[in-house]
C-alpha cells in the first residue's frame, strides 16, 4: 500500500517536540489506540531498539516495533507489525526557528488479501489516526511549553 501522512506544525523547537515524542509515559494521552507498554529497550529511541504494546479494547492487539532509523531531531523510522499488517511508520521533525513540523508517514501491508474496498477504507481510517495522533500531541506539547511537565500524582 501506498504511504499515508499527515503532518502538522506546532510551536516550539524541535529538541521539545522530540523529548515529548519519545516520552513512553506519555504516549496513552496522544497515540490513537494506544493502551500500555509491555516492554520496551533501554536504547529508545536508537536504532535496534525494540517496543511491544497493546492496544486499546477493540484495536489491533499485539503490537510489535522496531526502530531501523533514528536521527536526533530529526527522526525516526520504525518496522511494525501486528496481528492483520506489517509495515513502516515514520516521524519526521523539520525544525524551524520558533516551529516544528511534524510529519507521520505509515505504510501497511496486510498480511492476508485485502479487497480493494477495504484498502481504501484502511488509507482514510489509517490518516483519520495519524491526524488524530497529531491533534492530541499538540495540544500535549503547548500544555506542556505553557504549565511545564505533569507532576506524578502523590498515593
Amino acid at each position: 500500500m501506498r504511504p499515508v501522512q499527515a503532518s502538522i506544525v506546532v510551536r516550539g523547537r524541535a529538541f521539545e517536540a522530540e523529548t515529548l515524542w519519545y516520552d513512553k509515559t506519555r504516549w496513552a494521552s496522544w497515540i490513537d489506540g494506544f493502551g500500555h507498554v509491555l516492554s520496551l529497550d533501554p536504547e529508545w529511541p536508537a536504532a535496534g531498539a525494540t517496543l511491544r504494546w497493546n492496544s486499546r479494547p477493540g484495536g489491533a492487539g499485539l503490537t510489535l516495533e522496531k526502530v531501523v532509523r533514528y536521527e536526533p531531531r530529526l527522526g525516526q523510522t520504525l518496522e511494525i507489525e501486528d496481528g492483520k499488517f506489517t509495515g513502516t511508520r515514520r516521524v519526521i521533525f523539520e525544525p524551524g526557528l520558533e516551529e516544528t513540523r511534524i510529519t507521520l508517514e505509515v505504510a501497511l501491508e496486510a498480511k492476508d488479501r485485502l479487497p480493494p474496498w477495504d484498502r481504501v477504507l484502511l488509507r482514510r481510517r489509517l490518516g483519520d489516526s495519524l491526524r488524530r495522533t497529531l491533534t492530541r500531541f499538540s495540544v500535549e506539547l503547548a500544555a506542556e511549553r505553557q504549565f511545564g511537565r505533569p507532576q506524578a500524582r502523590k498515593r
